[in-house]
């Protein structure tokens, strides 16, 4: 239960933060939201599961609300806060902007910091190895095939005069200038090599940043750091799941960022390269390792690899020898996930000897660093080895998981599975790749049951009005505790601004509709304010913009600049008053903050149906309709809305802006779906030509 002080301590923290705010309105909605995430996290809902899953609209103040909701709670439990978000712009946002205002204003004494992953620390030890070690110590780094030049040269010396100097902190993202990637590569930490145990390494920023984890209050983190850590079982990388209350902000990435990092790929001739120079590197391993067990483990795990490389082998011929019908990308599926008999059993095979492989390796690795801590073996002479041996076992590790999953045979979870024929100059080779299909089984075991309290949010969550279709792919659906909120924008959408939908001549799935929109966009768009243009596909935009271009339009495109300087660009035209008319496709349709005068005409050119060509996309919609259901109305058309939503909101960002919004797809108006989706968009005022 939320108890009395726990209120009073939350009311004093608001009252404070709304008296150091100019610009301060009260908000109702805030308010309500404030409270249903106390409420939730306190276990007033239910005990065991405090779990609340919320759409906010745009101008809500949600990340207020959540620092007000779940901050007090977490300190007075002792529990860690974990905000992880989807973007770097979010996470920069409330690093530099939302948490240092909350921690100055709000009463509350609390410290935070930013959680990143090794890969964006140097290993100290790496970086004094590269620029004191003779050339011959060079030669054994794994990473260069050839010398520095002199340019990467003086990058390594200026890198280290830094941070021998205390002027840098020995991350990528605090160094001012680009570092080349080969120079990063040769000096960046990794898990293998780099390890606290060893006595070289327990000052590198990396395990320093990990040991301040334990002081901070609040963790920033991505999405992607909170799956790999629970990938490793929890409380490697952050605090363990129990311990910590968890913000998921633009909570509608995470199902497929999950999925992602479940997948599992791998080549059949690419891989036996790299077992051949494994094969090659373990006898230098065993050579470098003190201990006279060594040999014994370099035949065993030399055995595994031929195992695994004759298996190989045995696929390759298969696959050379099955009348696979192949699309026109090269890809072949396998209907349902299931593979044919041959092919499972030389999974099992495989998945047997890769296992041993990777057991051995790890063992043979942990005995060299060992050795290095001992004091039998030089670091010099260890840390490339160990280096390489970290890479091998990376890759060891994802060929398990692939063939590990090939040989189940049957699942309560479906996966897609598929092949990518590729071909070379000179040879051939198949990609094997293998995604299961739904992730909430996952997400429910690792994260859901196990932590101390979560508030999953974002602007869009729901589709079509319900929240079903997010519930289902969080895993979230069937779990009793749940608190689902939606809490609405308070703009004032009527009188802010007008959704037009203009009669077209034809509906967008026609082949004439490109040239329709190069004929009807000059009509709609203002050369004299801030125009964006969101595209379905690549193919489009650039048909268009060429049409444009020719009578005589000045137009921004994404991919012809970063996007970074397509914005600055934009912005600029508008602070000089020449007007600007930007092109995108559905990427700029989020995290694109154009507020005010920035942007005051929006045009939709379709409804951003997704293609299902992917095979993974495919076997979504086999598995669907073989429950009985329909993959476009179950699957493409709550992704489409909630698409449709994020598009339309990239108008209206703050409270005083206002503008149009066109969207050329009659669709909304002649289809059932249309008008459903017409629906969960805001209550603009509406100018229908039909």
């Amino acid at each position: 239960m939320l108890s009395d002080p726990l209120k009073k301590t939350i009311r004093n923290a608001h009252q404070r933060i709304a008296s150091s705010m100019d610009d301060y309105r009260p908000r109702a909605s805030q308010n309500y939201l404030v409270a249903e995430i106390a409420k939730t996290l306190a276990g007033e809902y239910d005990k065991k599961q405090r779990i609340c899953v919320v759409e906010a609209g745009t101008g809500t103040g949600k990340s207020l609300a959540y620092c007000l909701g779940a901050l007090p709670l977490a300190l007075k439990r002792n529990k860690k806060l974990v905000i992880a978000t989807a973007t770097v712009a979010l996470q920069e946002q409330l690093l530099y902007k939302e948490l240092p205002f909350f921690a100055q204003h709000s009463g509350l004494t609390f410290s935070y910091d930013l959680v990143k992953g090794r890969g964006r620390y140097i290993c100290a030890h790496k970086l004094h190895n590269a620029v004191n070690g003779e050339q011959e110590q060079l030669a054994l780094m794994p990473t260069l095939n050839s010398p520095l030049s002199d340019m990467e040269q003086k990058c390594l010396h200026q890198l280290h005069d830094a941070y021998q100097n205390k002027q840098w902190q020995g991350d990528l993202d605090s160094w001012a200038d680009v570092i080349p990637d080969r120079v990063w590569h040769l000096i960046a930490c990794d898990k293998h090599a780099c390890q606290r145990q060893m006595k070289a390494h327990q000052t590198c920023p990396f395990h320093l940043a990990r040991q301040k984890i334990a002081q901070m209050d609040v963790l920033v983190a991505n999405h992607s750091l909170l799956l790999a850590d629970l990938e490793l079982g929890g409380g490697v990388i952050l605090p363990e799941p129990e311990n910590c209350i968890y913000v998921i902000d633009e909570a509608h990435h995470l199902p497929h960022i999950t999925r992602d990092f479940s997948s599992a790929a791998a080549t059949l001739k690419g891989t036996q390269d790299w077992l051949e120079k494994l094969l090659k590197f373990s006898g230098k391993m065993a050579q470098t390792i003190f201990s006279a067990s060594a040999s014994g483990s370099q035949f065993k795990l030399n055995d595994a690899l031929d195992d695994v490389a004759r298996g190989m082998k045995a696929v390759l011929s298969m696959l050379d020898s099955a009348d696979f019908q192949y699309t026109e990308d090269d890809t072949y599926r396998f209907s349902h996930g299931v593979l044919p008999q041959q092919l499972t059993v030389q999974a099992k095979d495989i998945s047997e000897a890769s296992k041993t492989a990777l057991r051995t390796l790890n063992k043979m690795h942990e005995a060299l660093s060992s050795d290095v801590n001992d004091g039998d073996v030089k670091p010099f002479i260890a840390d490339p080895i160990l280096a390489e041996s970290g890479q091998y076992i990376a890759r060891l590790e994802t060929l398990q998981k692939l063939w590990q999953s090939y040989a189940k045979e049957s699942e309560s979870v479906p996966h897609a599975r598929w092949i990518k024929r590729m071909e070379y100059k000179n040879h051939h080779d198949y990609l094997l790749s293998d995604c299961p299909i739904e992730v909430g089984f996952y997400l429910k075991d690792k994260l859901w049951r196990e932590c101390a309290g979560a508030v999953l949010c974002s602007a869009t969550l729901s589709a079509l009005g319900s929240f079903e279709h997010f519930a289902h792919e969080s895993g979230l659906r069937s779990e009793q505790g749940v608190k689902f909120i939606k809490v609405p924008s308070p703009f004032d959408y009527p009188n802010q601004a007008q959704l037009h939908i203009p009669k077209t001549e034809c509906e967008p799935t026609d082949k004439a509709f490109s040239d329709y929109l190069a004929k009807a966009l000059p009509n709609t768009l203002d050369k004299s304010k801030a125009n964006l243009v969101l595209f379905a596909s690549y193919w489009q935009m650039h048909h268009v913009a060429e049409r444009l271009r020719k009578q005589g339009w000045d137009i921004l495109m994404q991919g012809e600049l970063s996007r970074d300087t397509l914005i600055r660009r934009h912005k600029r035209r508008i602070d000089d008053a020449q007007g600007s008319v930007l092109f995108g496709t559905q990427s700029l349709s989020e995290g694109l903050d154009l507020p005010g005068d920035y942007l005051t005409n929006l045009v939709i050119t379709k409804i951003p149906f997704a293609v299902p060509t992917s095979p993974i996309e495919e076997a979504q919609a086999e598995f669907v309709e073989q429950k009985g259901g329909n993959p476009f109305l179950s699957i493409t058309v709550p992704d489409a809305a909630k698409k449709l939503v994020q598009s339309c909101g990239r108008l209206l960002r703050k409270e005083r802006d206002s503008g149009v919004i066109t969207i050329f797809d009659r669709r909304l108006i002649t289809k059932r779906y249309g008008k459903a989706m017409l629906d969960t968009l805001p209550p603009f005022k509406r100018k229908i030509d039909y």
